[in-house]
Parts: C-alpha cells; sequence; structure tokens
C-alpha cells in the first residue's frame, strides 16, 4: 500500500555482491536515521533468500523468492520497495561500486558518461561490476528521475604512495591503469571515523593497522589517517586467503595448470575467487564457524583456520614495518567482530610489537581487546558501509545532515 511522502529526504543505499544485494533505507534530517535494511541472498540458486528489518511487522519477515540471475533480484527488491512506500518514497539511491578504475574515486551522481565507462572497465572487476551496473540501470529505467550516486571503494586508498601502488610489471601496463587499487574502503573510512570518536584524534591519526575479515578480507595500513598500503591490489582476489577466494598466489601456477590441466584463464578465474581459500583448503565449507566447530575432528578444517591466521599475522607484521611500528590495531567484519578465537591466534605471536590481548575482554568481543600493559591498542569495531554510502549521498546532493548516526 503506498504511503505519503515522507516529510525528510529518504536514501535507499545497496551494496550489491557477486550473488546478493544488500540494502538499507535512511531518513536524513538532523542526523541520519537507519529506518529498516536487509538482503537478497544466494542469487543463482535454487531457492533465494530474502530479508528485511524495520519498524513495522510488515517490513520485518524472512521468506525464499526465486532470483535465477541478479536481474530478477533486482526486480524483486524494486518491487517491493515500490510497494511498501510508492515511487516518492525515495529521495536516492546510493551504490557501493567496487571499482572505478583510474578515473573514478570520490562519491559522485551517476551520468550515462559514467556507466558507459563502468561497462569499459568490467574487466577490472568481472565478479562485481557487471551486477553493480545492471543495478543503476534498472533503477534509471523504472525511476528515471532518481538521483543515483556511485560510492567507490577504492576511494579510501585513492592517494596511496605510488611505491605501493606500482606492480612489478613492465611499465606500460600503467597506462592502462593496471595498478594496486585496494578495496573494502567504505569500511575503513568509517572505520577511522569511529576511531577517531571513540579514542581521539590522536590514536586516529597515528599508526593504525585495520583488518576487515568476513567472506572477503584485506588489511590497510594507515598513518595520519592516510592509506599507505593494502592486502588487495589490482583486484579483491589478491591478498590473504578468503572465504572462497585465494589470496596471493605464485603468478606460475595459471601457467602450470594450463600444461597440466588445460586451464583456460577464465576456469582459473573462477577457481580462485570460488573456489579457494577456506573452501578450498577445508574441502568443506567456506563459513569460519562451520570450521571452528571442526577442526578437532577434520585435521582440513584446522589447517584452513591456521592458514588464514598465519597469512594475516604476516600481513599485520609487513604492515607495522611499512608504517614503521604500530600504535592501533582494528579487527572488523564478520570473522573479525564475532571470533575471538581467530582474534587470539593471530595476535599470538606478535607480542614484539606491543600486541596483547586481554583474554577475558577478547572472549567478550569488547570493544577494546588489547591489555593494559600491552603498547598496542586492540580494538574491535562494528563496520558500517550502509551508513558510510548514505552520508556520501547527503553530501553529495545536500540533503542535510551526514555527520552523525542514529541507530
Amino acid at each position: 500500500m503506498s504511503q505519503p511522502t515522507p516529510a525528510h529526504p529518504r536514501i535507499l543505499t545497496i551494496n550489491g555482491g557477486s550473488s546478493s544485494i544488500k540494502f538499507a533505507l535512511f531518513e536524513a534530517g538532523d542526523a541520519l536515521g537507519r529506518i529498516l535494511d536487509g538482503e537478497i541472498d544466494r542469487i543463482g540458486g535454487p531457492e533465494a533468500g530474502f530479508r528485511a528489518t524495520g519498524p513495522d511487522p510488515e517490513d520485518t519477515f524472512s521468506r525464499t523468492v526465486t532470483a535465477p540471475d541478479y536481474k530478477a533480484a533486482v526486480g524483486i527488491l524494486m518491487d517491493w520497495i515500490e510497494a511498501r512506500g510508492g515511487r516518492d518514497a525515495l529521495t536516492a539511491v546510493g551504490h557501493r561500486v567496487v571499482h572505478g578504475g583510474p578515473n573514478y574515486f570520490e562519491p559522485q551522481r551517476i551520468t550515462a558518461e559514467m556507466l558507459a565507462e563502468l561497462h569499459r572497465l568490467s574487466p577490472f572487476d568481472p565478479a562485481h561490476l557487471p551486477g553493480e551496473i545492471l543495478l543503476a540501470e534498472t533503477l534509471h529505467r523504472r525511476i528515471p528521475d532518481l538521483p543515483q550516486v556511485a560510492c567507490f571503494d577504492t576511494a579510501f586508498h585513492r592517494d596511496l604512495p605510488r611505491v605501493a601502488q606500482q606492480l612489478p610489471i613492465p611499465r606500460r601496463y600503467q597506462a592502462q591503469g593496471v595498478r594496486r587499487y585496494g578495496f573494502h574502503g567504505l569500511s575503513y573510512a568509517f572505520l577511522m571515523d569511529e576511531l577517531d570518536r571513540l579514542a581521539g584524534t590522536q590514536p586516529a591519526q597515528s599508526r593504525v593497522i585495520l583488518a576487515h575479515l568476513g567472506n572477503g578480507a584485506s588489511l590497510a595500513a594507515v598513518r595520519d589517517g592516510q592509506s599507505m598500503d593494502t592486502s588487495m591490489s589490482f583486484t579483491p582476489a589478491a591478498g590473504v586467503p578468503m572465504s572462497t577466494r585465494s589470496g596471493d598466489l605464485d603468478p606460475g601456477l595459471a601457467w602450470y595448470l594450463a600444461r597440466t590441466e588445460g586451464m583456460s584463464a577464465q576456469q582459473f578465474h573462477e577457481m580462485v575467487n570460488s573456489r579457494s581459500g577456506l573452501l578450498g583448503v577445508s574441502e568443506t565449507s567456506s563459513d569460519m564457524r562451520d570450521l571452528l566447530e571442526r577442526e578437532t575432528q577434520d585435521v582440513r578444517a584446522a589447517e584452513a583456520v591456521a592458514l588464514f591466521c598465519y597469512q594475516i599475522r604476516k600481513c599485520i607484521g609487513g604492515f607495522a614495518a611499512a608504517l614503521g611500528g604500530l600504535d592501533t590495531l582494528v579487527f572488523t567484519g564478520g570473522i573479525g567482530e564475532h571470533a575471538p578465537t581467530v582474534r587470539a591466534r593471530i595476535c599470538a605471536e606478535l607480542g614484539f610489537l606491543g600486541i596483547e590481548l586481554d583474554p577475558q575482554r577478547n572472549a567478550k568481543n569488547a570493544v577494546l581487546i588489547s591489555s593494559d600493559d600491552g603498547r598496542v591498542g586492540v580494538r574491535v569495531l562494528h563496520t558500517d558501509e550502509a551508513l558510510m554510502i548514505a552520508r556520501s549521498v547527503a553530501r553529495v546532493l545536500d540533503l542535510g545532515s551526514y555527520g552523525n548516526h542514529q541507530p
């Protein structure tokens, strides 16, 4: 049933993944207030899930839907949005766009020219960009006059030092935009704001390592609020092992598998993005919760967890060297926020850096989990990419306050 036009601007945020669409609705006034959020997941599977949580009973549900592809899922979401509030219920839409290539970083209104450029850039990130473009184009066809804003996940790393940007391949590829971009930028920007709010300007402006550990996992080295290095590179497949992504590999492996198994470039791409990481090593699950439950009975699960923690520990040590020391370590993401065992194993041998966890604080997922004797403050912070998108949309379109959040 259609509702009256809202008194304050309403911003829909969309975070499109390779097989899911996360969304949230905010109202902009004196502060940004979250009205509802939800997700369509398992897109492409036999039964997709559609859930939402909001203040009204009809806005809180979990049900199965038929979404054989991304286009169908977009249609389901927009049919529900329009049925819930009518077309006048939305003022603007903000999209998380994973990759903007060399030319798009700052949040900006989506235009036909931008979409054409993103189409051209699709080979940079074939797992995300086509779906994100489809979302924007589908919304434009349904509501042509609805402003849409792209928020690029690479923006936080835009000014990486040149030595961190460069890849050691022939220089001519730099002209084609081949370089380290880094991702999870919306999450990292939110975390730095939170660190400043909770710990003050001095910690936020010191030497910080941010560890976003979820289905996708990456780390960033930050000094004086500026990204100095990050584990993901030209694509989100690089860096530490993830749920189904391999992270860094010997590049010679592609040629080896091409010769021994006849593996094509596309098959290699699918393997390192969809069948590797925790899933590939364990052969059973890409979910850290499952692996922690099984590790005492299944050596494959134990090895997957151990490899994950080991590679992240190595990355923290390397980034501490790049920063010339470390003052603050932040964990976030599904694993980073909710797996104290993983955090403890990552930090277990980092005492030489001044990292010392308080076991009780860590077990409780406290905001500050380092011991009082540790030189490095170790924190667990919840990230909120949707809020960062909403803030960016409000700022770009001048829709009012965007600096404060009300749950």
